[in-house]
């Protein structure tokens, strides 16, 4: 069975404040747990568009939401062509977008997809499977600069240089294939005593592989501006990120949106162009309860951000 562990599932669709006959997007389908209950909040005139670019995700929402019937439309898509894939069903505007965003459980617990540390598996990471870029590719194939570039800023890694150091000099010898090899690699690169805190030594590595793989900040960030235009006045946009990054990208999309820009004092009224989009519905980030917590080690840095549309 597809099993999947959805994070934050009833502050993110409660936070959409939805209409029974509304239209709303899940851009991050997964196993299909945020799209379950907010079809439940609809009637049978809302309709639920939801995006998964992953094949497997698809199929078993297929079985999943078969009683719906045309309340559901699922589209195997990047997120990145929201309006473009909406546009090709005749739909223009939405009452609501929520994202959940990072690697869902299923691709985490499927070992061959090659997204964990945690089991050995052939370097893959592709959401979308038909993708050229692999974690292969970029491991074996991408140079010792792009290599320290990604794991420092994609994932904060402190000894980046070193660990791109030790897979420069193993490639050398042969190729990097499995997700277990390039542990013991990372593991080479990081000194003794920094191996034994904070967590398993490989996830900062295999963050910024999997982020760079499927090119995750950008597509983001263009997906998010498609979706405020997309929103009728009063809609909402519920994001939960897993990564400070993604979280900055998401405040200051949503920030940017909810100011008016600097004015030339004394004019009586602001002009159109210059009013805001957008409100902060949270001025901080909803974080996990403790009890979720205790249930779902998955949640732990997640954080939820809401922003609604403002009047024409």
């Amino acid at each position: 069975m597809f099993q999947h562990t959805t994070v934050l599932l009833k502050e993110t669709v409660d936070g959409l404040n939805i209409k029974p006959d509304g239209i709303y997007v899940d851009c991050t389908l997964g196993g299909g747990g945020h799209s379950s209950y907010l079809l439940s909040q609809l009637s049978d005139r809302g309709r639920l568009f939801a995006f998964d670019q992953d094949e497997i995700a698809i199929q078993n929402a297929k079985d999943k939401f078969k009683e719906h019937g045309d309340k559901v439309t699922l589209i195997q898509s990047n997120f990145k062509h929201i309006a473009e894939e909406l546009s090709k069903r005749g739909i223009h505007k939405v009452d609501g977008v929520l994202y959940d965003l990072g690697v869902s459980s299923p691709q985490l617990d499927t070992p061959e997809r090659g997204f964990s540390y945690q089991h050995d598996a052939p370097l893959d990471m592709r959401m979308n499977q038909q993708a050229e870029l692999s974690a292969y590719d970029i491991v074996n194939k991408w140079s010792f600069q792009e290599l320290t570039r990604i794991f420092f800023q994609y994932g904060e890694e402190k000894f980046s240089k070193q660990i791109a150091r030790k897979i420069e000099a193993a490639r050398e010898k042969k190729p990097i294939e499995t997700t277990f090899e390039l542990v013991e690699l990372i593991k080479e690169g990081i000194p003794a005593a920094a191996r034994r805190t904070g967590g398993h030594p490989a996830k900062r590595v295999f963050q910024a592989i999997r982020i760079a793989v499927n090119d995750e900040l950008k597509v983001f960030e263009d997906s998010l501006h498609q979706s405020i235009e997309l929103l009728n006045p009063g809609g909402r946009i519920s994001v939960i990120t897993f990564h400070s990054l993604e979280d900055r990208i998401c405040k200051t999309v949503f920030k940017k949106a909810s100011e008016t820009p600097p004015l030339p004092p004394g004019l009586p009224i602001v002009p159109d162009e210059f009013k805001p989009t957008l409100k902060v519905i949270t001025r901080k980030p909803i974080l996990p309860s403790e009890k979720e917590l205790a249930e779902n080690n998955r949640a732990r840095s997640a954080k939820l951000r809401i922003a609604e549309k403002l009047p024409n």
